[in-house]
């Protein structure tokens, strides 16, 4: 039996965006990723990423909450932007846009409230990454895909 641990990230990620049915808020195409970004983030299919993305990271880090979730996606910011001589700091991934992929995620069923702990993965879940992780492993066993010509 294939696991989601048995195939590269990227690869998982990608697959499983394609197969959530999660809409993108109103208000997401105005928003930041984070204190540390310039911009919105420019690719079409952000959020279908970042919530494969979240799925994972909860499956694999299990219980975990937003502030965890939120340090990990967070990034380096400048630390002075004219003569650039204090060193880069930590910054901290948007809760909001966290939180808001987790409540759709549960309200899919994907994952479950762990009370006190943060979310965890459900049975849906864990078999949706599965699934997916065998499709991908049996795509990355065959030589003729066009990825690779």
């Amino acid at each position: 039996m294939t696991t989601f641990y048995d195939v590269p990230a990227n690869d998982l990620i990608e697959a499983v965006a394609e197969k959530l049915d999660i809409e993108e808020p109103d208000w997401a195409e105005f928003t930041k990723s984070g204190v540390a970004r310039e911009r919105t983030p420019e690719q079409d299919d952000f959020w279908q990423i970042r919530a494969a993305s979240i799925l994972r990271t909860v499956a694999k880090d299990q219980p975990i909450g937003v502030e965890r979730l939120s340090s990990r996606y967070g990034g380096s910011k400048q630390g002075s932007t004219r003569y650039r001589v204090r060193p880069d700091r930590k910054t901290k991934a948007s809760g909001k846009v966290i939180r808001t992929i987790l409540q759709q995620l549960e309200e899919a069923g994907y994952i479950e409230t762990a009370e006190g702990e943060g979310r965890r993965i459900s049975g849906d879940g864990r078999a949706l990454l599965d699934e997916t992780a065998s499709e991908v492993l049996e795509d990355l066993d065959r030589p003729d895909l066009e990825r690779y010509a």
